[in-house]
């Protein structure tokens, strides 16, 4: 017997059709008819009944804390006239609103010029909502070792993380420098590759189970000499969080918040999860906030640490963490492996883009990034749910075509 379909629902059906509004990827898959409910627990958080609604309300759903924001942010202007930005991905030419039919993107914000070109929100996702950043917030960290470094704090980044967070010595991570540490070249034997029994996987349970430091004694054997190869890893980020906190003698949340949230102009408070075992932060992957505040964030990045007429953070340091120049050649884009690929290369908790000048990007798994072009003043913001943590071994392409759509948005005001 055929489904009986309601008549409101067809005349809204119609009515959108005519309309020339699409709906946005596996909306059914994701939630929609219960209007993208939340999970109870992280766990739940990453599956797909409630991946929309948990990633937009973590920290409703697992303790946090929370990073005031500026007392007077920075503005940011609608531009008077929307961008028509063209990207170009599998042989054909595609507008933005293309690729929000095509990907399961929650939120798009182009910034150009401390200026909103372009704003989209799809899954009834708004610009109140504080949107999960996964590995995003490595980046954060790091910018808050270089805020410790510049106020003497850090003495060097070749001291070891023992120096700082003495709970770790005796340790694999407590005898890497900071610097390795940061680029993500430990050395240590660690398999990030998102499967239930991974690296990863085990020292997350560890750190729920026993605290983070206590979960580092799990890691105990080198497979390479600490920084000779890129090998991406968070729990290097959790020691660089153990580092700070040793440091500062402040939670990574509230040195945060001081030195870089309500300096960079933020408008809306940001949260940070924390692990109930030891209070501490999840610093490789716990920051929330909404998407103009990572605009924001970008914009402070975009300017090499300028926000609102002072310097939040050195450019040198800057420099260090996203010049590709200044890396290691084996960290270098188009010479750096990572998984079968060398198109990336990694500086300091950030990922490093090949091209005609400097650029790179923060990255989340499921697919956040944010995009930052210094030269072209340029910053592109990007969150989504993508059906798997890498955006492309399911098949929907996520990375392949984010990386198009940036290609795109990038030609229209210069060259890649």
């Amino acid at each position: 017997m055929p489904k009986k379909v309601h008549p409101q629902a067809l005349l809204l059906a119609v009515l959108l059709a005519s309309l020339g509004v699409r709906a946005a990827p596996d909306e059914d898959l994701l939630g929609q008819a219960a209007g993208y409910p939340a999970g109870r627990n992280l766990a739940q958080a990453y599956r797909e009944p409630y991946m929309v609604g948990s990633f937009s309300a973590m920290d409703g759903l697992h303790p946090s804390c929370t990073l005031a924001p500026a007392t007077q942010p920075v503005p940011l202007p609608q531009a008077a006239t929307e961008t028509d930005f063209r990207y170009r991905f599998a042989g054909r030419s595609w507008a933005l609103d293309d690729y929000l039919q095509h990907q399961r993107a929650t939120a798009l914000l182009v910034l150009k010029d401390g200026a909103i070109m372009a704003e989209r929100y799809s899954y009834g996702r708004d610009a109140g909502m504080r949107m999960l950043s996964n590995s995003m917030a490595k980046t954060v960290v790091a910018l808050a070792i270089g805020k410790a470094l510049e106020e003497g704090l850090i003495r060097s980044l070749n001291d070891s993380a023992a120096t700082y967070a003495p709970a770790l010595a005796g340790t694999l991570y407590g005898d890497t420098r900071i610097v390795h540490l940061l680029r993500m070249a430990s050395g240590a034997r660690y398999v990030e590759d998102y499967t239930p029994s991974d690296d990863r996987a085990r020292f997350n349970a560890a750190v729920r189970r026993v605290g983070t430091a206590q979960a580092a004694r799990t890691i105990a054997e080198r497979a390479d000499p600490e920084g000779q190869r890129f090998n991406y890893a968070g729990a290097q980020t959790d020691m660089l969080g153990l580092v700070l906190r040793g440091a500062t003698g402040r939670s990574l949340c509230d040195y945060v918040a001081e030195k870089i949230w309500q300096p960079l102009g933020a408008e809306t408070s940001a949260k940070w999860l924390l692990n109930p075992a030891d209070g501490l932060e999840l610093a490789a992957g716990g920051f929330n906030a909404t998407v103009r505040d990572y605009a924001r964030l970008g914009w402070m990045l975009a300017n090499d640490g300028q926000a609102q007429g002072r310097a939040v953070l050195p450019r040198d340091y800057l420099l260090d963490m996203t010049e590709a120049a200044r890396q290691p050649e084996a960290f270098r884009p188009g010479r750096m492996q990572n998984k079968g690929s060398s198109y990336f290369g990694y500086g300091f908790q950030v990922w490093l883009v090949p091209g005609s000048h400097r650029r790179f990007v923060l990255l989340g798994i499921h697919g956040q990034a944010i995009l930052v072009d210094p030269d072209l003043k340029l910053v592109v913001v990007h969150t989504a749910v993508g059906k798997d943590a890498a955006g492309d071994a399911s098949g929907s392409h996520l990375g392949a075509e984010r990386d198009a759509l940036f290609r795109g948005i990038v030609a229209h005001y210069g060259a890649w």
